[in-house]
């Protein structure tokens, strides 16, 4: 069995090699035009290129690794997964939104650029990531990419992240429970997550009801890195975070820490881990980077 270390240094070199990827894969298709919309290019490439966790790209490598699929379709996959992320950072970054000047440690898309640049940046990275999915170049079954397609719709719009963004917007209005926050960030942060690991099984062709396991790795992993992303902004570093800390508090939103208190928190937060890696028994040693990416929430800095 792996020490904690080795399972450390695997993890760090996956995200590497996967950082590297995505990087490259951003590098080709958003090569700048010589042309008026040159701006606009800069723009996406500021936001999606260098930096980031990376983490929902490596979750849909250590999923589809199971079932032996090829690293091109991972690759372009786990990329179409990260334009929606990015896209949502850039608009959650907006002064209309979060307001923030800092994001993976350089300046946001409108301080580098303005706002109406960054409102169409994100409008483009949306739109890039299902003209990926779309392209037979990523899978050459129509049925594997059109369910890829509805897979990553579902979890980006209301039923998933914008929904959950626009119930965080109303949290600073109202006070919510503890179901009520669960909910919120389960589709805030945890659908994204989720579409990672269920989009790697669709590449791996495991039938809907064959994913159950996985989708209870990706919930609890989800819930997991958010009560340790509250846990971050309250005793975080901004320097190593690479963006504003503490906005929540400031705001008086309702957050995991604040409903169960830092040590319960963490507690929940270590029975979610050990939840995930349990979902994870039918599978062999081939597992075990998913493995390390769900003990990874609980020790990241950033």
């Amino acid at each position: 069995m792996a020490s904690v270390a080795d399972a450390s240094l695997a993890l760090q070199s996956a995200l590497r090699q996967v950082s590297t990827e995505i990087d490259r894969q951003f590098d080709l298709l958003l090569a700048i035009p010589d042309d008026p919309r040159k701006g606009l290019y800069r723009a996406m490439r500021h936001a999606a290129i260098g930096g980031g966790k990376r983490l929902r790209p490596l979750l849909v490598f250590g999923t589809a690794r199971l079932f032996g699929v090829d690293r091109h379709a991972i690759a372009r996959v786990a990329t179409a997964l990260e334009c929606i992320h990015v896209y949502s950072l850039i608009h959650d970054d907006l002064p209309a939104m979060d307001d923030d000047d800092m994001r993976r440690g350089k300046p946001t898309v409108h301080k580098a650029f303005d706002e109406a640049t960054a409102i169409l940046a994100g409008d483009c990275l949306h739109a890039l990531a299902f003209e990926i999915l779309a392209d037979e170049a990523t899978h050459p079954d129509p049925f594997v990419r059109i369910e890829l397609v509805g897979a990553l719709a579902h979890a980006s719009g209301p039923s998933g992240m914008a929904g959950g963004q626009m119930m965080d917007l109303e949290a600073e209005k109202a006070s919510f429970d503890l179901p009520t926050v669960t909910r919120l960030q389960a589709m805030k942060t945890g659908a994204l997550i989720s579409c990672a690991v269920e989009s790697g099984a669709i590449l791996g062709r495991v039938s809907p009801e064959g994913r159950t396991g996985l989708r209870g790795y990706a919930r609890d992993v989800g819930l997991a890195f958010q009560i340790a992303d509250d846990i971050l902004d309250a005793e975080g570093d901004e320097a190593l975070a690479g963006k504003k800390l503490r906005k929540d508090d400031q705001a008086g939103k309702e957050t995991f820490l604040t409903l169960l208190g830092l040590d319960r928190a963490r507690e929940q937060a270590r029975l979610l881990v050990d939840q995930a890696i349990a979902h994870l028994k039918p599978f062999g040693p081939e597992a075990d980077l998913l493995r390390d990416i769900a003990r990874y929430t609980l020790e990241r800095d950033r």
